[in-house]
């Protein structure tokens, strides 16, 4: 499957990589400026108050459910960070690669793809049983639904598919790098983002099935209400199916999957159970907001671009040269390279978690006032939202600094306040 890995390769012209990087950073900011909301209701006054919303037996409980969950919520990144570290700081993780490829003759291509597989792999186990406390949490407070044998089976299944996935690029990457040592960082910035498209397309179709089971809703009344709904919104879908959520949890969902033609409305089958069907077009109709939107195609274009961004910005930290000898590897094309690779990847995301869940939040605005627009019934709007905080045990009053790195979605009680506004604006 190849052979060993390569001498240190010639390094990539460094001025060349951050000028390519300079411009794709400010080609990202230009469409982020362009895409995102940053204003989605001009002249609310989003001021928010729990109390106004909440009795304070449902506050209770939602702190007392988060006190519950935080500690080991923030061992396990705490863990996985530093577990990251060991292995792509020093020496261990390059002999796990190595190690695991040697059955099948320790080609390079066996290194990158088993050595991702067993880091990725140890990295989930060092936090499992954190993992498995905080699953126990989700059992204590009625919001897991799973037995431990399908628990484990939803873990097996997320590392698989992450793995694979990530495998996948990595090899790509070592192959470009060992190719085109010079070269690698801009066909690898090319693939890399070409991937982000392809995976955005391909997710409906073939990662959603994994975790979930689809059925059609049957005809009948509801059915016919949200077709007309997404008709009177100019969306074209597919069809409408109910997603077999209740086999692991009692939160209650809905989203819009696909592209085009192959769009489908998708319910969880909680949400069929515990909402109104007034409430259901309610939700379908924020979802539907980011259909008429085009949100997901305007992610996959700023995923891209930032995917392409992060290549060239690991380009430039590989070829400085002390992180690669502290990792026991000597550039891109050495497979050896794959645990500081994943390790960067890591505290990357960390990082820009922030300002991507800025972006998610501004989204998420827009789709609540488009679903106010093409409702027209904030009082079914704020019914929604509380019955969504209350069943999915949402935090109603979070610290900033976990609203900043965690929430992708406005809070339960910033949604009601802005279909209180929208009511008195419009």
């Amino acid at each position: 499957m190849g052979a060993p890995a390569p001498a240190p390769a010639p390094a990539p012209a460094r001025p060349r990589v951050a000028l390519c990087l300079a411009l794709l950073l400010a080609s990202l900011a230009v469409a982020l400026a362009l895409t995102v909301p940053w204003t989605v209701l001009p002249g609310a006054d989003l001021q928010t108050d729990a109390l106004a919303d909440f009795t304070p037996e449902q506050l209770a409980r939602e702190v007392a459910f988060h006190e519950a969950l935080r500690p080991t919520s923030y061992a396990a990144l705490a863990v996985g960070l530093a577990v990251a570290a060991l292995l792509g700081l020093t020496r261990a993780g390059a002999r796990v690669v190595t190690a695991v490829a040697r059955p099948l003759g320790g080609g390079w291509v066996w290194q990158v793809l088993l050595g991702t597989l067993a880091l990725t792999a140890l990295g989930r186990l060092a936090t499992l049983p954190l993992s498995a406390r905080s699953e126990q949490v989700l059992r204590d407070y009625g919001l897991s639904t799973q037995t431990w044998g399908s628990w484990l089976g939803d873990v097996a299944k997320g590392v698989g598919v992450g793995a694979g996935i990530t495998a996948l690029v990595l090899l790509a990457l070592v192959t470009l790098a060992r190719s085109a040592p010079r070269t690698w960082w801009a066909w690898g910035a090319l693939a890399t983002a070409s991937l982000v498209v392809a995976g955005s397309f391909a997710y409906p179709l073939v990662i959603e099935p994994v975790f979930h089971s689809f059925r059609p809703l049957p005809p009948g009344e509801l059915r016919d209400d949200l077709l007309a709904l997404a008709a009177r919104d100019g969306v074209t879908v597919d069809g409408v199916l109910v997603a077999d959520a209740s086999r692991r949890t009692t939160a209650v969902n809905a989203y819009v999957s696909g592209f085009g033609s192959s769009r489908r409305i998708v319910l969880y089958d909680t949400l069929l159970a515990q909402a109104p069907a007034r409430e259901v077009e309610l939700v379908v109709a924020h979802e539907l907001g980011h259909a008429a939107r085009r949100d997901v195609l305007a992610g996959t274009l700023l995923g891209a671009l930032a995917a392409a961004a992060a290549v060239l910005a690991l380009a430039l930290l590989l070829s400085a040269g002390p992180l690669c000898r502290r990792a026991g590897a000597t550039g891109m094309g050495d497979p050896r390279v794959v645990p500081l690779v994943l390790l960067l990847v890591a505290v990357a995301g960390l990082a820009v978690a922030p300002a991507g869940n800025l972006v998610s939040r501004r989204i998420e605005a827009r789709a609540d006032v488009h679903s106010l627009d093409l409702t027209r019934d904030p009082a079914t709007f704020v019914a929604s939202q509380r019955r969504l905080a209350l069943t999915n045990l949402a935090d109603l009053r979070p610290h900033p600094l976990a609203y900043a790195f965690f929430a992708t979605h406005p809070g339960p009680t910033e949604r009601l306040a802005l279909a209180r506004e929208w009511e008195r604006l419009r």
